[in-house]
């Protein structure tokens, strides 16, 4: 009998072919988005299938979140691109379109109750909140308190807000995820920026309170944490401060040094934005269904803590 995909959603046959790998094929005469589903030697791997489901990535006009809207998107969902300034915005969202996916733009400053509500009226309802922005700005213990209520404004209460507009839809549908960016920094936080890294570890405190106020309903609530991101502002740094000490300027070359030096680990690499993205899209699944309150570093092994 040929092993059937048990998924309520959809259902795949997986197939034995000559070139020794089983390979997914849809009893509704759809194959499988290519962009989905791989393959190995040891049968079909998951493919996490996010068609139907509508997406809110904040901050995800460039860098980290732009990533992760692009592999959300790949991954089936309709991704609502957020930034405060229409062009970067527009211009992310344009990419994803023309990639083949399906994408729209929600431009608004969540950093403000009533900007938050704004943007939640825009994009109606969600089945999936990605609180995605956040700053690292500079500062030390000498920074005074606006400093500090400015950077929880912006990294702790616009998710806030988010969650307080969006949870509620999701809680009438059962089903729903919500899901927040910290950083490695909370397992390791530096003298310096004392109230990012504060802000950051209010994030993973919030996804152990959220995901017990949100029992039984559907709703899973988890934590991502990662290192050092290959972005385009991190490449620019990187290569500025190579130029200047006479070192190669090519990336490998650079993440070669960085990762065996002043940021070391065992991967040896520097993730890129849809590393990161490609971990959300599976704790947002079905397939992550019984994960939930966690909090997940992907460093590449930078922190050298069993936390």
């Amino acid at each position: 009998m040929l092993p059937r995909d048990s998924s309520p959603r959809r259902s795949i046959l997986c197939l034995h072919a000559p070139d020794g790998f089983r390979h997914a094929v849809r009893i509704d005469g759809r194959a499988p988005n290519p962009m989905r589903t791989q393959r190995g030697p040891n049968g079909v791997v998951m493919d996490l299938d996010l068609s139907g489901k509508r997406v809110l990535v904040t901050g995800s006009y460039r860098g980290t979140g732009a990533g992760l809207a692009r592999v959300l998107a790949a991954e089936g969902a309709t991704v609502w691109v957020h930034g405060f300034e229409a062009e970067p915005t527009d211009a992310t969202a344009m990419a994803i379109r023309e990639s083949g996916h399906d994408a729209h733009v929600v431009v608004g400053d969540i950093r403000t109750d009533e900007g938050a509500r704004d943007v939640a009226a825009t994009v109606g309802e969600i089945d999936i909140l990605v609180n995605n922005y956040g700053v690292a700005e500079g500062g030390s213990w000498e920074s005074p308190t606006e400093d500090w209520i400015d950077i929880y404004q912006k990294n702790v209460l616009s998710a806030v807000r988010l969650v307080h507009a969006l949870s509620p839809g999701m809680k009438a549908r059962g089903w729903g995820r919500i899901l927040f960016v910290s950083t490695v920094g909370y397992a390791r936080p530096n003298s310096r920026m004392p109230h990012y890294y504060a802000s950051k570890t209010a994030l993973v405190n919030m996804t152990v309170s959220l995901a017990k106020e949100l029992a039984n309903t559907g709703i899973t609530v988890n934590c991502v944490s990662p290192g050092i991101i290959a972005t385009a502002e991190i490449k620019e740094m990187f290569t500025r401060r190579a130029t200047k000490s006479g070192e190669p300027t090519d990336w490998p070359s650079i993440e070669k040094h960085v990762t065996s030096g002043s940021m070391p680990n065992p991967a040896g690499i520097i993730g890129e934005p849809e590393d990161i993205g490609h971990l959300v899209a599976f704790l947002v699944s079905e397939k992550a269904r019984y994960i939930n309150a966690a909090n997940i570093r992907i460093d590449g092994g930078t922190a050298d803590s069993i936390q």
